[in-house]
């Protein structure tokens, strides 16, 4: 989504964009059960790794119990960031049509070294046979005002710095991610040759690179609305407009030292929900019980 058309007070402003999400109401009620299942969709192909899936005939609640061992569940102040990152695979998989290279939530759990790194690690196949690496940060907020941006601007920052690109590098060439899910050799010997550890430049790769951002946020238009109107469409675009600009301007003033800043793609992902609370108590008590079952 375009919105900043007059380039008003940012620069560079070329390289960025803005993605406005939203889930739909019934019987004047938002669609929790909707929204719930997306995230349940999506757990088994984050949180399991490309052998594992491909190992697995089971049903799909038995993926479930399996995906389940590796949340970490987090009930302190990051609470909910493991739901923003299984959305951010599920919106990355079908709006960006992308293939996990590292799954996250998997190797988090595992303690791999590259846990500090991008939130999500995605590989898009581009029409020319060609690829472009998606590094993802995935927040989740019970609001978006200014305060808050800081937060995910400075998770970039880090996740930008050239020795933690290069262990995200070095994680997916010595991973078996991509041979279980690229079909094409030429295509993949090109990305196992362009990211080769140890030999890659980064400057290499910052043309390729988009970081999307996504703040899955409370949203009081969306808890005191009962429809999916026109005017609750047109109010959620202009509180996102306001909010894209204002993290751009901050993320700009902040990051515009990193060299070649404007080679990346940044991505600004917008998704509000009714309330925080209600979906992170859901989320706890349904993956400790799917954890007991693996226990059993």
């Amino acid at each position: 989504m375009g919105f900043n058309p007059d380039r008003v007070n940012i620069a560079p402003d070329e390289n960025d964009s803005l993605l406005s999400i939203i889930n739909g109401f019934e019987d004047n009620h938002w669609l929790m059960k909707t929204f719930k299942q997306f995230v349940f969709d999506n757990i088994t192909l984050t949180a399991l790794n490309a052998e594992e899936r491909a190992k697995m005939v089971d049903s799909d609640y038995s993926k479930l119990i399996e995906a389940a061992k590796h949340l970490r569940l987090i009930e302190d102040k990051g609470k909910g960031s493991e739901i923003a990152e299984i959305v951010l695979y599920g919106i990355m998989r079908h709006h960006f049509g992308a293939i996990s290279a590292v799954p996250k939530i998997f190797y988090k759990q595992n303690d791999h070294d590259n846990a500090k790194g991008a939130d999500a690690v995605h590989i898009v196949l581009t029409k020319d046979d060609d690829f472009q690496l998606w590094l993802g940060e995935a927040k989740f907020y019970n609001g978006i005002e200014d305060n808050r941006l800081d937060e995910p601007i400075a998770s970039v920052s880090q996740m930008l710095k050239t020795t933690i690109l290069k262990k995200e590098v070095g994680v997916m060439t010595s991973l078996n991610e991509l041979d279980q899910q690229i079909e094409n050799q030429d295509l993949l010997k090109t990305i196992k040759d362009t990211l080769k550890f140890g030999m890659v430049s980064v400057d290499n790769l910052k043309k390729r690179i988009h970081v999307p951002i996504l703040l899955l946020h409370e949203c009081e238009i969306t808890s005191g609305a009962t429809e999916l109107t026109e005017e609750y469409k047109n109010a959620i675009v202009e509180k996102h407009k306001d909010r894209a600009t204002s993290y751009f301007k901050k993320q700009i003033k902040k990051l515009k030292t990193i060299p070649h800043y404007d080679w990346i793609q940044f991505h600004l992902i917008l998704f509000p929900v009714p309330k925080k609370d209600d979906i992170v108590s859901w989320f706890l008590t349904r993956g400790k019980q799917l954890q007991e079952d693996a226990n059993e």
